[in-house]
């Protein structure tokens, strides 16, 4: 969860020619699965995709993960540029201590929304309450599931014959047997 501030500040609107004060507020979020599903029902985008976000989605996908209750939806509009930092950096963590050894492997084209990521929840047999985990931290357990889930690659014919072969022939080497 990321605790951030929005400061007390003065705003001009520009249709009524008048000044507003817009009150501090601190505002609680969470990147999570449930915050990409809202965002994504109203923009009807993928919010994972490589297409880059507007400040008004920006701005939008704040409120998506704002779990603070009866939030003004004035106070967005005091947002700085630290707190919209603050934010990317927060998106951006990744929220656990795994690794992978070829994260330059091939990338998939495929085009990765909420309901691909429920879709291998339900696959992978994660429970529902991840939903509301850190989005990164999720996906992280979706690789390691998918990774300790996938059974061993087969041995070709060609390499078992081959390994058999030399199994008989340090057999017959160790019993000093012909056959």
């Amino acid at each position: 969860m990321l605790q951030i501030t929005i400061p007390q500040t003065e705003l001009f609107n520009e249709e009524t020619q008048e000044f507003f004060q817009i009150k501090e507020q601190t505002l609680c979020l969470e990147h999570s699965l449930v915050s990409v599903a809202k965002w994504e029902s109203k923009w009807k985008k993928p919010f994972l995709g490589i297409e880059e976000k507007t400040i008004d989605e920006i701005t939008d996908y704040i409120r998506c993960m704002t779990i603070t209750q009866n939030v003004n939806p004035i106070c967005y509009l005091g947002l700085t540029r630290g707190n919209l930092l603050e934010v990317k950096n927060y998106i951006d963590d990744t929220m656990t201590a795994t690794t992978f050894r070829n994260r330059n492997g091939p990338k998939s084209h495929e085009i990765i929304t909420a309901e691909i990521i429920y879709y291998w929840m339900i696959e992978l047999g994660i429970p529902f309450e991840c939903q509301k985990w850190h989005l990164n931290r999720l996906l992280t357990l979706v690789n390691v599931c998918s990774i300790k889930n996938t059974p061993a690659k087969k041995m070709s014919r060609k390499d078992a014959l081959a390994q058999q072969s030399q199994l008989n022939s340090a057999r017959r080497a160790k019993f000093k047997s012909k056959g």
